[in-house]
């Protein structure tokens, strides 16, 4: 079984899904010896032999993984990463300038040496943090009249620490992007 890992999705829906509970999933997993194998290999085997599409190889390799202590939450094959989001009561083109206007962005950010490598205005960011080493993906949707969630997914973060570290930095900046917007 899965163990105590914070299962997505349950078992009853991913075998609407896949046919497979995820005890069924992780027997099968472990009678191929996915414990010794690489990510790519353990994919392979439920497109080969199980015919899962791209979400669904992801979702119980990764299940399987994490449930076996083969990778940690938040853990990728090139790193660490962490998600946070807000809904802030501002249009997504507000929320955008926030992050895309160095001065905008400084009065919530304290922050020096972010380069943005790609834009698309009112809809994405892609950034080298101030490290160098790890990668902003920053989205912006509409959630209604007047309102608009940003998320903020840090990558290539070094170990689990950094990763919870990170999560509370950007839970935090994005609490005071929020103050100073719905002010």
């Amino acid at each position: 079984m899965a163990s105590k890992v914070a299962l997505k999705i349950y078992s009853e829906a991913v075998k609407a899904r896949t046919g497979k509970s995820w005890t069924q999933w992780f027997a099968l997993l472990d009678k191929a010896k996915a414990r010794t194998m690489t990510h790519k290999e353990i994919v392979a085997v439920l497109t080969k032999k199980h015919g899962l599409g791209p979400w669904w190889q992801q979702m119980v390799t990764v299940t399987y993984e994490q449930g076996r202590g083969l990778r940690k939450q938040h853990e990728r094959p090139d790193g660490y990463q962490i998600s946070v989001s807000r809904t802030i009561n501002v249009p997504v083109s507000m929320l955008y300038n926030a992050f895309a206007n160095d001065k905008a962005r400084h009065a919530w950010l304290a922050e020096d040496g972010v380069t943005v490598r790609k834009a698309t205005a009112n809809k994405s960011m892609r950034v080298t943090w101030n490290d160098v080493k790890t990668s902003l993906e920053i989205n912006f949707y509409p959630k209604g009249e007047g309102k608009g969630q940003v998320v903020v997914q840090h990558s290539k973060l070094p170990n689990a620490k950094a990763s919870a570290t990170m999560k509370t930095y950007w839970g935090k900046a994005l609490d005071r992007l929020r103050a100073s917007l719905e002010k």
